[in-house]
């Protein structure tokens, strides 16, 4: 791919620069547009989004470990579905399509430290289901 020529610095910038380019925000679950879950500072709707939300946008992202320790590079996607809560905190962090036990686990691990400016409804911030999809790459 090129990468070739560069050491392994920038070749893991590349690979980084490409996993935070494949990450996508999408509607985790269809169903009812709220419902009460609880929250560490007590209980916050969380919505689903839709129409009058704007969703949640990453702030601080951490990128999963990728290397499995059978030594072989995993190529593929793993999703996770998690709640983003009003404060832009992950929360209740799930794998919904994975690729190998060792990853998905890095994956949930190094989605627990992102940290999101929260979704918005009528201006304020709201709690909000997404899933995410991270990209893995062979460098």
């Amino acid at each position: 791919m090129g990468d070739e020529r560069y050491g392994p610095a920038v070749r893991f910038r590349h690979a980084f620069a490409r996993v935070v380019a494949c990450i996508i925000v999408v509607q985790a679950v269809a169903g009812i547009e709220a419902q009460s879950k609880g929250d560490e500072d007590g209980a916050e709707t969380v919505y689903t989004l839709g129409p009058g939300i704007t969703p949640p946008r990453v702030t601080k992202q951490v990128p999963p470990k990728q290397s499995s320790s059978r030594g072989v590079r995993v190529v593929g996607s793993v999703t996770v579905a998690l709640v983003v809560s009003s404060k832009g905190l992950p929360k209740d962090v799930r794998v919904v399509k994975g690729l190998d036990k060792e990853v998905d686990q890095n994956t949930v691990e190094a989605v627990e430290q992102w940290r999101f400016a929260p979704a918005q409804k009528d201006g304020k911030p709201i709690a909000v289901k997404i899933s995410l999809e991270i990209e893995f790459h062979d460098m």
